[in-house]
Order: structure tokens, then sequence, then C-alpha cells
């Protein structure tokens, strides 16, 4: 695979996600990973909204013109990940088939729902 930019576009006032992103470490021979707070004014993050893609049910990554969302975008970075330090290899055997994504995501997402409500967060707009 050529180098090339692996977009992760999330909620960095969720304490999760923001972990998350800064924690993942994705294989240099396979690209740089870029963060994009999903809160901001970003053309990015317009065209996630335009797609009909809802940035409060689940982060996106963005690949070339290929966009995963929710369990789909973990399963990826997963399968991405450098396996290098505790956090990366625990990330690569959760996430990194596809069934187990879908059935851990919705639990996750909705560990960032009851943290956004109790810090006073609004959902992305």
């Amino acid at each position: 695979m050529n180098q090339s930019e692996i977009i992760l576009v999330y909620d960095k006032n969720c304490p999760f996600c923001d972990n998350y992103s800064q924690l993942v470490r994705i294989r240099q021979d396979v690209g740089q990973l870029v963060l994009i707070d999903a809160r901001i004014d970003h053309p990015l993050v317009n065209d996630i909204k335009a797609i009909g893609l809802d940035l409060n049910q689940g982060m996106v990554v963005k690949i070339s013109n290929q966009y995963y969302h929710g369990a789909d975008a973990l399963n990826v970075l997963a399968l991405l990940s450098s396996r290098s330090g505790i956090f990366n290899k625990l990330n690569y055997w959760c996430f990194k088939s596809k069934t187990l994504s879908t059935v851990l995501y919705p639990v996750l997402r909705c560990g960032r729902n009851l943290v956004l409500k109790l810090l006073g967060k609004t959902q992305i707009t």
C-alpha cells in the first residue's frame, strides 16, 4: 500500500474519543494519521454530514475516497495499526474482527453519550 493520509474525524470533547485518537498508531508503511475535531467548521466535517453520516453515532475514517463510520472505522484503524505498545495491541485484538467491532461499538457509543451528558457537553451539531 502506498503512503497516504488516513483521516480520523472524531469528537475532541469526548474524553474516550480524544484519548483513543491520541493513542492509536498507524503503521508507517500504510500512511500518516491526520486528526480532525468533528466540532470544528472543516470542509471534511461538512462533507461527512452532507453524505448522511452522523458524527454523534460514530467517528469517521477517510482513506482516499472511502469513508468508514462507527464500528467500521474502529475495525479499519485496528487493521492498519502498528501493534506497538499495549494500547495498540489491545486495540488490534478487540477490533480486528468486523463482527466483534459491530458488537462492541454500541457499548462504547453509549459510554460516550453518558460521559458527555455527565460533563454537560452537547451533541455534535
